[in-house]
Formats: structure tokens, C-alpha cells, sequence
């Protein structure tokens, strides 16, 4: 029997809604385990494969490059043409006399979404190999505190709202960065909705496993 097995064989788990006692057991795909007492949930099967995590991070940071370098959309009025970026658009309301809104944006719409997209890919990548990064658990908790700082959704919503009212008043073509900024919100979407913790410390278990059996 392999030693992954025989572990999760004596792996417990306390409910934490009744704080139940019980052992965990293999779930199908997409499946939840509940709690017999209460009918809470206790934990869920497996929502993804660790290629297609590493895939959809990968896809996120490529589209996530893109939204940066390229103008989110041009502006026509009057014989004038106008075109920004994101960082334009921080740079502008700087400029403006906005300095908090200017950081909020920064924050919400590109650090965060870069140290997310970094700390995965900083996790992934070597598990994918079958080895463990250094200092995982950094990586892990800086994952979990930045992810309720992205506010994509939040920030695409204001720029078709704002689009829209200027659309009156000037002609406006959407930029290759506003279709990539779409699709980089689904695919974060996904990733967001796919990623699984026990999943991920499973993978996590897998390496070390692989690694001590490597050493002679």
C-alpha cells in the first residue's frame, strides 16, 4: 500500500460547524462530503487537475501582461484621439489630485492581481515537477490575504458604465487590452472557482513523498 494512501486512511477531520470527529475518505470529482450530524460541508472532492490550474494561471498571466501593455480603448472627439492604459489611468488620476482613488485602482487592479498570479505560479510550476518550493507556507498565506484585495470584476463594471455615458459625447473603440482584461477576468474566475486546498496540499504531499524516495 502506498504511503499517500495509508495516510489519508488515518487523516481525521472535525466538522466545524458541530465539531464532529470523523475520518476522512476519498470523494469523487465535483462531489462535497457532509457532516452526518449536522449536514454541514465538510470538504470537497477534487475540482481540478494540478495541469489545468498551472493552464489557467498561465492563460490569467499572458492576458494580465497584455491588459497592461496595450490601451484599453481610444477615444475619438472632434478630430481628437485619445488612448490610455491601466497605468496611464493611475498616472492620470495622480495627476488629477486623486492620489487615493489612483492607489486604490493600482492596488485592486494590478498588485494584487500580479502577487495572486506570481504565487501560484511560484507554487505550481515546481509541484508540477514533483518538487516543493522554498518557503511554500509564505507563499500560500500571501495567496489567501491578497485574494479578497482583487476587485476585476468591480473595476471592469465601472469602465462599461463609463464607457457607455462617453459614448454620447465621443466615438469609442475598445482596445485589445479591454477584450483581454474580458478574458482574463473568466479564466481568473475559473481559477478562483477550481482551486481546492486540500487539493493543492494533497500535490503538496505527493512531491515531499517523491522527494524522499529520490534521496538514496
Amino acid at each position: 500500500m502506498k504511503a499517500a494512501e495509508t495516510a489519508a486512511r488515518h487523516r481525521w477531520i472535525a466538522c466545524e460547524q458541530c465539531d464532529l470527529l470523523q475520518r476522512e475518505v476519498d470523494l469523487a470529482e465535483r462531489s462535497d462530503a457532509h457532516c452526518p450530524r449536522c449536514n454541514a460541508v465538510l470538504y470537497r472532492g477534487s475540482r481540478a487537475r494540478l495541469d489545468t490550474m498551472i493552464a489557467l494561471a498561465l492563460g490569467c498571466a499572458i492576458m494580465f501582461l497584455v491588459t497592461n501593455m496595450f490601451p484599453i480603448a481610444a477615444l475619438s472627439t472632434q478630430g481628437i484621439d485619445v488612448s490610455t492604459t491601466l497605468f496611464g489611468t493611475v498616472h492620470v488620476l495622480t495627476e488629477q489630485e486623486r492620489p487615493l482613488v489612483a492607489m486604490l485602482m493600482f492596488v485592486t487592479t494590478i498588485l494584487v492581481p500580479a502577487l495572486e498570479l506570481s504565487a501560484l505560479l511560484y507554487m505550481l510550476l515546481p509541484l508540477r515537477f514533483g518538487r516543493v518550493p522554498a518557503s511554500l507556507s509564505t507563499a500560500f498565506r500571501l495567496l489567501l490575504a491578497a485574494h479578497p484585495w482583487s476587485m476585476l470584476e468591480v473595476f471592469l463594471l465601472g469602465l462599461l458604465v463609463t464607457l457607455v455615458k462617453l459614448s454620447e459625447l465621443a466615438t469609442i473603440v475598445p482596445g485589445i487590452a479591454f477584450w483581454s482584461f474580458c478574458g482574463m477576468i473568466v479564466l481568473f474566475s475559473w481559477l478562483s472557482a477550481s482551486f481546492s486546498t486540500r487539493d493543492f496540499w494533497h500535490w503538496v504531499e505527493a512531491a515531499r513523498e517523491g522527494e524522499r524516495k529520490a534521496v538514496p
